[in-house]
């Protein structure tokens, strides 16, 4: 099921948004010491080929769209990626089909305005190994941008991480992502070691 309001921009006017490797260390390469990630949507693989650039583990990439899918396979084997898995699935439906507990990070980047959100949120947590980590950036409604789902459905910080709550994460930290994405608040969940 594709997301409402999911249709992507070009892909150089897409990527104007973003510094793209200044999030990934600030989110995910900072904090992953080991382990896998999985992303929750790849679009041009704007955080996907970062991600596995920074990281030793595997990135697990998921999108509903088989020609992203395949646009971003042959971005990575240009670049020599080799520990990049794409999968072309309606992971909003179906969820990632990877095991319980497996990775240790997992990127949920502009998605969270989807009909069931907290859905989403416990398709990350039942794969996120205790302890694990999930990233959450989306554009911010409280200043005007270039971009984004309208601002009815567009998710503020404190709707998101009562989500997360609402799907086993806790505690919630906001992160000052300015610098990296001027358009859009940060958010980390952490699965306890001790959650279901």
């Amino acid at each position: 099921m594709k997301g409402r309001e999911s249709g992507m921009p070009k892909e150089d006017y897409w990527g104007s948004f973003f510094d793209a490797y200044c999030l990934i260390d600030t989110l995910v390469a900072s904090r992953v010491d080991q382990g896998d990630v999985a992303e929750f949507g790849v679009g041009y693989g704007t955080f996907t080929i970062p991600a596995a650039q920074k990281i030793s583990g595997i990135v697990h990439g998921f999108d509903i769209e088989a020609d992203l899918v395949a646009f971003v396979d042959e971005k990575c084997n240009r670049l020599g990626l080799q520990n990049v898995r794409l999968v072309t699935r309606d992971f909003v439906e179906n969820g990632t089909g990877l095991p319980d507990r497996s990775v240790a990070h997992v990127m949920i980047y502009n998605i969270l305005h989807i009909e069931h959100p907290v859905e989403l949120l416990k398709e990350a947590h039942r794969i996120l190994k205790p302890g694990g980590m999930a990233s959450v950036i989306h554009w911010r409604r409280d200043i005007p941008t270039p971009r984004g789902p309208s601002m009815e459905i567009r998710p503020s910080p404190e709707q998101c991480k009562a989500w997360a709550e609402a799907a086993g994460f806790t505690p919630q930290e906001q992160i000052d992502i300015s610098t990296c994405c001027p358009y859009h608040f940060g958010i980390l969940l952490i699965r306890q070691e001790t959650s279901f």
